[in-house]
């Protein structure tokens, strides 16, 4: 299947992939090896995360420093 990119930089996605992914709306787009990746994202899962991390007692600045950590601390 092609997907031709407009002017406007859209993509319209064909309809057998759009029936793949009932009730999506939302697609977390990225490159991955040269290529474009659309992961479905359903609303609300980036809350449910966050109340997650609430539920474990993480904050966000227990997110950096092990960002920081990782950083520093490679492998």
């Amino acid at each position: 299947m092609l997907a031709k990119k407009t002017v406007k930089n859209q993509i319209t996605l064909p309809k057998k992939i759009v029936e793949a992914f009932p009730g999506t709306d939302y697609f977390d787009v990225k490159i991955e090896n040269g290529k474009i990746v659309l992961d479905p994202v359903q609303p609300g899962q980036v809350e449910q995360v966050r109340d997650k991390l609430a539920t474990l007692g993480i904050a966000e600045q227990d997110i950096e420093y092990a960002v920081r950590w990782a950083r520093k601390n490679p492998g």
